[in-house]
């Protein structure tokens, strides 16, 4: 396996809590379960550390904890830049991407009430990941991505079973306003899809 490979399965791994938060990760033992040398290991680490995943500490790597500071900072830059790009993404839909949006509502409001918190997890990021592709700009898309993988990992430790009413209920309010292109209402439920997020983690509803 070449770095990047190794890089993407480690992340897989560490956003899916396969990889608990603090646990540790030994180079040779990484190394020997790719059945690699240690130098691909190390480019992966270097770019998983870079992006805040793992945490060095001397020869080994930390899994980097969950902190609710971290998800205060993650969330200020969401609110700033994840409206605009849903009003971006309203305005730049493209007619598959409507269709694909409208089936996610369909399977949305077809959940059974034994879905897992997993499933609804892998669903909120299908819808992210939706909007984010039609806003057309790649690089807004990547950042986004990549706060929202951060946020996984607090959902999915949550011990808690999410309520999938409450869960959805500003998805399926952004993905109405996204059909109706109605730009004002967008903006206030995507504000609070990401403030109900952020107050579900800490615990405050």
């Amino acid at each position: 396996m070449d770095p990047l490979e190794i890089y993407k399965d480690l992340k897989h791994k560490i956003v899916w809590l396969e990889l608990k938060p603090e646990s540790t990760l030994n180079l040779a033992e990484v190394a020997a379960s790719y059945g690699v040398s240690r130098n691909p290991v190390t480019i992966a680490l270097t770019r998983l550390d870079a992006e805040e995943w793992v945490v060095r500490h001397g020869s080994h790597y930390m899994v980097s904890p969950l902190t609710l500071e971290r998800m205060r900072e993650i969330t200020e830059v969401r609110a700033v830049t994840e409206v605009q790009a849903n009003i971006w993404a309203m305005h730049r839909m493209s007619m598959e991407g409507l269709k694909e949006l409208k089936e996610l509502k369909e399977e949305i409001i077809q959940l059974g009430e034994k879905v897992t918190n997993r499933t609804m997890v892998e669903m909120d990021v299908r819808f992210h990941n939706l909007l984010y592709r039609e806003t057309r700009n790649s690089k807004l898309a990547q950042i986004l991505d990549q706060l929202l993988s951060h946020y996984l990992r607090f959902w999915l430790a949550s011990p808690s079973r999410i309520n999938r009413t409450d869960f959805f209920a500003q998805t399926l309010e952004i993905i109405r306003a996204v059909e109706e292109k109605d730009e004002v209402r967008l903006r206030a439920a995507s504000a609070e899809h990401i403030k109900i997020s952020l107050d579900e983690i800490m615990g405050l509803r």
